[in-house]
């Protein structure tokens, strides 16, 4: 220890020293280095037991919804048939992801990585996994902007799943709030009813999911209950959107698209192939 303080040559030897004892070190972490190894083994694979548990029952369950869909698919064919009523197409979609937020608070808007030269227009409709996220308002070459439902500019005709009774859903300023508007105090509306789209105006196609009813509240003496609700879709953590392709909605805003046609103009080519006037959706 006093060469060692001493001398620098002592480093050489502390060296091959520290490369004699390592296989004494290594024996010595051995039990403790199994243990951890062990332990993590075991986690893992409690982990991976717990999730393929929960994949089965997410796999049994899918195909429990999968073999009555089949049945009401079924049935909603031979309906039509009855009805000679036409049938209803899948409406087709292309995919786009989130680029960048709007930082201005008051403004719910976002843009993402599709635009003009992937077919993308003004007017169409946005989704996420779970539901309507809102509608292109800008389109430029590469990029699109969206108007979020949840802005306080954007409104859309909805309709009750379990009645059909149909209503106008505006945005609130709130990603987790939606107010519901001019709800007659004896409409039959309740705490937890889903409000999908219901095609009105042709802007959005109708029968996609959009809000739940979160409160309905009724003043006396007041006409109109104050309903809210809540949008189902995850407008503040997805980031992964579909872009969806109404056909007669597409075939209008081709139209004015075309021929740059004045606002009047374009109401008027909307009428022309069926279409009502966009009166309620932005």
């Amino acid at each position: 220890m006093f060469v060692d303080t001493r001398f620098t040559r002592m480093e050489a030897v502390r060296a091959q020293l520290s490369t004699l004892v390592a296989p004494v070190q290594w024996a010595v972490s051995m039990p403790s280095n199994v243990l951890t190894w062990g332990s993590l083994a075991l986690s893992d694979q409690r982990a991976l037991l717990e999730e393929n548990r929960r994949l089965r029952e997410q796999i049994l369950t899918l195909s429990h919804r999968v073999q009555h869909m089949a049945s009401l698919t079924a049935e909603n064919v031979r309906l039509r048939e009855l009805l000679s009523a036409s049938d209803q197409n899948e409406v087709p979609f292309i995919t786009a992801e989130l680029l960048s937020l709007d930082p201005d608070p008051f403004a719910h808007q976002m843009v993402i990585d599709r635009g003009r030269r992937n077919g993308v227009y003004v007017g169409q409709p946005v989704m996420d996994a779970s539901g309507l996220v809102g509608q292109v308002t800008a389109v430029s070459a590469y990029s699109s902007r969206v108007l979020m439902v949840a802005d306080a500019s954007h409104a859309l005709p909805v309709q009750v799943n379990r009645n059909g009774l149909r209503f106008i859903v505006q945005g609130s300023g709130r990603y987790d709030a939606l107010t519901v508007l001019h709800v007659p105090d004896t409409a039959d509306i309740r705490k937890g009813d889903l409000l999908v789209t219901s095609g009105l105006a042709g802007r959005f196609p109708p029968g996609y999911p959009v809000a739940r009813v979160a409160e309905v509240v009724h003043d006396p003496g007041q006409p109109f209950a104050r309903v809210t609700a809540t949008p189902v879709a995850q407008l503040q953590r997805s980031r992964h959107f579909l872009l969806l392709f109404p056909p007669a909605a597409r075939e209008a805003d081709e139209v004015a698209w075309d021929l740059d046609l004045t606002p009047e103009a374009v109401e008027a080519a909307r009428s022309l192939i069926g279409l009502p006037a966009d009166a309620e959706a932005r």
